[in-house]
């Protein structure tokens, strides 16, 4: 059973930086891509960024190009979401998620770490 779970949520001030991070389990990944989503009080949820665990290819929302990194490290099965110049808006609920690169929707999610940004 594939399992998800983030950590390094937190208050941080607008402009600053923030590193968040998902430690996967219970699979073999190298056949998964990877999410980090946000869900912001009152709003749907929704997608930030995304990355091809085996080559590592990303993908982006338009509103964190150039501020916000996912990575990962596969000798620690950890994804990483670096989230530099951090904006008020960007306060949310962070979760991880990961499907299987044959299915369409993400299968797998994290509980989710808060991150707060005052300004």
């Amino acid at each position: 059973q594939v399992q998800l779970a983030e950590s390094g949520g937190g208050l941080v001030q607008a402009g600053g930086s923030r590193r968040v991070s998902c430690t996967v389990s219970g699979g073999t990944f190298s056949t998964y891509a990877m999410g980090w989503f946000r869900q912001a009080p009152g709003k749907e949820r929704e997608f930030v960024a995304s990355i091809f665990w085996s080559r590592g290819i990303t993908f982006y929302v338009d509103s964190v190009k150039g501020r916000f990194t996912i990575s990962r490290d596969k000798t620690k099965n950890t994804l990483y979401l670096q989230m530099n110049n951090l904006k008020p808006e960007d306060t949310a609920v962070y979760y991880c998620a990961a499907r299987r690169l044959t299915a369409t929707e993400y299968e797998y999610w994290g509980q989710g770490t808060q991150v707060t940004v005052s300004s």
